[in-house]
């Protein structure tokens, strides 16, 4: 399997509040972010990793290319400032079009490992006519959640900004995806979509046939109380 981060976010939110380091080396449990990420990927015997991060990141793009050559995978290193995660997502298409199946994720995304790797490891059991899957969770700790409708057997039939009585689950912000959905991507940016949502909603409006996955709790870092939150959730499981 693939993997890609998004890494190339400024962190403002956090700078704002106090907090120095930018946001892929803020330290999780002693651990920074990213790194927390890759080292998680490598256990799931990843090829290919590939992280885009922002031209103001030195230090991040520094301490990834000190890592990489202690990496059993591959790390390939995309540094350029862009709009938005959508866009940083394009950057990457180039990567990763034609390798298969891959998951991509923010590098503020918080989870459990043993979640993760269960859904991974599901994505790459899933029949080949399932052409995404879709992290979700029923945790919401997004200040603009994107609701995920689901039909029968997990399918996802919409992607919803607002809730509804039944609405059960929200994005997680990991993106199982194959090649065809780059294509998608590639027709997104040209008719100027430029958020990930849309995106997503593209996906549906496409034909391509998605799962939700149920991953639990997940949870993202964006202000500075969120890191000890995510240090809680990492060592005790409990948020």
């Amino acid at each position: 399997m693939n993997f890609g981060i998004i890494a190339a976010g400024e962190g403002s939110r956090l700078v704002q509040e106090g907090v120095s380091l930018p946001k892929p080396l803020v330290n999780i449990c002693g651990r920074p972010m990213i790194g927390r990420l890759i080292g998680i990927f490598e256990d799931l015997g990843a090829e290919r990793i590939s992280v885009i991060v922002n031209e103001h990141m030195t230090e991040v793009a520094t301490y990834l290319r000190e890592l990489a050559p202690k990496l059993r995978a591959r790390l390939d290193l995309v540094v350029r400032t862009t709009p938005s995660s959508m866009h940083s997502f394009h950057e990457l298409g180039s990567l990763l079009r034609g390798q298969g199946r891959f998951v991509l994720t923010t590098v503020d995304t918080i989870f459990r490992e043993e979640d993760f790797r269960r859904y991974v490891e599901a994505f790459a059991a899933a029949p080949a006519d399932v052409e995404g899957m879709m992290a979700v969770t029923r945790h919401i700790d997004d200040e603009k959640p994107l609701y995920v409708e689901t039909g029968e057997d997990m399918d996802i039939v919409a992607f919803r900004d607002e809730p509804w009585d039944t609405a059960r689950y929200i994005s997680g912000g990991i993106y199982g995806l194959d090649s065809r959905a780059i294509e998608v991507l590639d027709d997104c940016l040209g008719r100027g979509v430029s958020r990930m949502r849309n995106f997503q909603r593209a996906l549906v409006a496409d034909g391509l046939r998605l799962k939700a996955f149920d991953m639990g709790d997940i949870i993202d870092v964006d202000h500075a109380g969120d890191i000890v939150k995510a240090g809680r959730f990492i060592s005790e499981g409990v948020l």
